[in-house]
């Protein structure tokens, strides 16, 4: 089985006992962070792979370094993806929660580039337009890009739509250099 795979299995267990204390939402954001921290320090991510320390020393010092504020039922969670040695995991299981809880709440994330920065009213309005498009509530991120001149470029998974006013001024050109060359 695949790592992805495995760590939708865990992911699915996970967002069940999430459920079970009505927390899906802290949950993510615990195992996010520790996602995070997997990714951005060299000595957590040393310390979860290590060989030498026991399991049982992991997880006393993962609970020690969580404190009380992780939910009892997060840390058995947490102690047995350590007890199968799925630690190394975590950041797909992370990931794969992330889907589960987005599909479970029929949103969807969207890219936006915008060449200006937007007010709020005017996030509040695209997230709307976008969200009637995709017919789910749309997470919006956006990003800055003064290249694309005007307009948005929106990208959701593989799927590209290029609304920039550059895109518009390159086709108007190629139409035009068409139409001279005939």
């Amino acid at each position: 089985m695949n790592d992805e795979r495995i760590g939708r299995n865990y992911a699915e267990a996970l967002l069940t006992l999430a459920r079970k204390s009505e927390q899906q939402e802290e949950w993510g954001a615990l195992i996010e962070a520790i996602s995070v921290g997997m990714s951005e320090d060299p000595t957590l991510r040393t310390f979860l792979e290590s060989p030498k320390l026991s399991a049982a020393r992991k997880i006393q010092i993962v609970e020690k370094a969580l404190g009380r504020g992780a939910p009892k039922l997060f840390m058995r969670f947490l102690e047995m993806v350590i007890m199968k040695r799925r630690q190394m995991l975590i950041p797909e299981i992370a990931s794969e929660y992330r889907k589960l809880i987005d599909e479970s709440e029929d949103r969807v994330h969207v890219n936006v580039t915008v060449a200006r920065e937007l007010a709020g009213p005017e996030k509040d309005a695209l997230a709307r337009q976008l969200g009637r498009l995709f017919g789910k509530r749309v997470v919006p991120h956006i990003s800055l890009n003064p290249g694309i001149l005007g307009g948005v470029i929106v990208k959701v998974g593989d799927t590209v739509m290029d609304g920039s006013v550059r895109r518009r001024l390159a086709s108007l050109r190629q139409r035009m250099l068409s139409t001279v060359a005939r």
